[in-house]
């Protein structure tokens, strides 16, 4: 038989060999995954920047891919994007020994339970639809990655000038919002040039096309701490031919139909009601693509200044009808053209506009109506002489009795209404001389107006092909 005190000993020696070996059991049963995520976990404070050595920086790289242009917002001046965001830092907390485990040397761990650095742009202006990625990566050397797409709401600078042929500059702004760069400091994740020309994720069937994302990294002073960020220039052009179809070709057609109105004849009276037609006609195309064009307080862009350009046009065209068809009526309440009214018209335009046989025309037109008036005044000459001398004859020939000399009132009655014929006659005549003379002036003048304004159009139009040709080269 043992003593009792050597029963118990006995017994606290098998137990302590045989506690180990239970620990060691339940520790190789429990998944590996699980045991890593317990190691790391252990201890760790995630409101601390994960550094050994506080006066050490902790950098995060960062990269940003152009996924899609959502939007464009020219009157709040807002730019909606959809990105996808790169970051990765080292967290020297999270770091393990990949043959303990397994040779595990990767795992994903909740991002609230782990530090984030506090990096944020600048120029958010709104919380966009972005779906919550709630894991990062981290492998055994501290390496924390962290993927996930953003919708970008941000505020941008948006120059509408050049509409429908407008290049718009807009930058993303990464910084931390609380952190000095003796903290936090941020890089470039890739080269620029690869971040400049990576447009593969870009989908180009939109209205704007990705041209490049320029990065530039700055370092600036506030308060006497210093901060670093790193700027994305996003490039963006609008395609604009929907715009060409739909704005600029329909406004061409109604200004070459003006011009073509110039070729109706000033005196028929319906040049007007085309030019009006025309201008109606462009007033309701104006209200159409209102809801088309770019609104903003702070500039309007060249589009809008050739419409309303091309309005004044079509308006000067009105004016200029509406005066020559005033000048080509007054047939009535108008005496013959001034004489240096002729000289000038006649004469010195026609012949600036190359227009033949003017002149002549008007000296023929004189000329043969004084040989009318000379024929009509010689002719009732005859005919009262005629009518005394040979009365008989002058019956035979106009079928009508001739009164005898016994009567000589009723043939001063027949005389003065033949004098009254003749008197209304040369009136009539004299009014249709003014009305060719004031004609044929009218005309000369709506050439001369129309070579003005077909010279200034071409003018208009080649000025802005130009400017917009060399913003869009620009």
């Amino acid at each position: 038989m043992f003593p009792a005190h050597y029963s118990i000993h006995c017994v606290v020696l098998i137990l302590s060999l045989l506690i180990p070996c239970y620990a060691n059991v339940n520790r190789s049963s429990k998944p590996t995954l699980l045991r890593l995520s317990d190691h790391l976990m252990e201890g760790y404070k995630k409101g601390v920047r994960p550094v050994l050595d506080w006066r050490q920086t902790t950098t995060v790289y960062i990269d940003v891919m152009v996924y899609a242009i959502l939007g464009v917002d020219e009157k709040n001046q807002v730019l909606t994007t959809y990105i996808w965001y790169r970051q990765f830092w080292v967290d020297e907390f999270l770091t393990w020994d990949p043959k303990k485990f397994e040779n595990v040397s990767q795992i994903s761990i909740p991002t609230e339970k782990i530090w984030v650095p506090d990096i944020l742009i600048n120029e958010f202006v709104d919380v966009g639809k972005s779906p919550d990625i709630p894991y990062v990566y981290v492998n055994h050397e501290g390496r924390v990655q962290n993927y996930k797409p953003i919708q970008v709401v941000t505020a941008c600078s948006l120059n509408i000038y050049n509409f429908p042929f407008d290049v718009q500059n807009c930058s993303l702004t990464f910084t931390s919002w609380l952190h000095t760069i003796q903290d936090i400091n941020v890089s470039l994740w890739r080269t620029p040039e690869e971040v400049k020309e990576d447009k593969s994720l870009f989908m180009n069937n939109g209205e704007w096309e990705l041209l490049s994302v320029l990065s530039q990294y700055r370092k600036f002073v506030e308060n006497e701490d210093s901060f670093a960020e790193m700027k994305f220039h996003v490039v963006i052009k609008r395609r604009p031919l929907f715009y060409a179809v739909n704005l600029l070709l329909p406004s061409m057609f109604l200004m070459v139909m003006d011009i073509i109105g110039f070729y109706l004849p000033p005196d028929s009276g319906e040049r007007v009601s085309f030019k009006i037609t025309l201008l109606l006609g462009y007033s309701v195309f104006l209200i159409i693509v209102s809801d088309t064009l770019p609104a903003t307080a702070i500039g309007t862009p060249l589009i809008g200044v050739y419409f309303v350009v091309c309005m004044a046009l079509l308006v000067i065209s009105l004016t200029e009808t509406i005066l020559i068809v005033r000048l080509v009526h007054k047939q009535d309440l108008q005496t013959h053209v001034p004489e240096w009214l002729k000289r000038l018209v006649l004469e010195k335009i026609t012949a600036l506009l190359c227009i033949r046989d003017k002149k002549k025309f008007g000296a023929v037109r004189v000329h043969s109506s004084d040989i009318s008036h000379q024929m009509e005044n010689s002719s009732t000459a005859k005919l009262a002489h005629y009518s005394t001398e040979y009365p008989k004859d002058y019956e035979r020939s106009v079928g009508v009795l001739v009164p005898s000399k016994e009567n000589p009132l009723v043939v001063d009655n027949i005389l003065h209404e033949i004098a009254s014929i003749r008197q209304y006659l040369e009136k009539r005549d004299q009014c249709r001389d003014i009305a060719k003379e004031w004609l044929q002036v009218g005309y000369v003048l709506d050439i001369l107006l129309f070579r003005i304004y077909l010279v200034a159009m071409l003018a208009y139009t080649v000025t802005l092909a130009t400017m917009w040709s060399c913003w869009q080269q620009a």
